[in-house]
């Protein structure tokens, strides 16, 4: 798993990937993980910055959203 810095120092293009898979401000869990997998950041932090850049997940698996 990466650690915190890694997260810290690719911020701004993990940023660029979430908001180019944005559709309507929002973004599929599924798409989420994918992002997660594909960059190698932990889910929680894709989780954080869509919070952060106010992009809200949708399509949950598990209907939480």
């Amino acid at each position: 798993m990466t650690d915190r810095m890694d997260v810290i120092m690719n911020r701004e293009k993990i940023i660029e990937e979430i908001r180019a898979a944005t559709e309507a401000g929002r973004l599929s869990c599924e798409r989420a993980h994918e992002l997660s997998r594909r960059l190698n950041v932990p889910l929680r932090e894709i989780g954080a910055l869509c919070d952060e850049l106010k992009i809200r997940i949708s399509a949950c698996g598990l209907g939480c959203f």
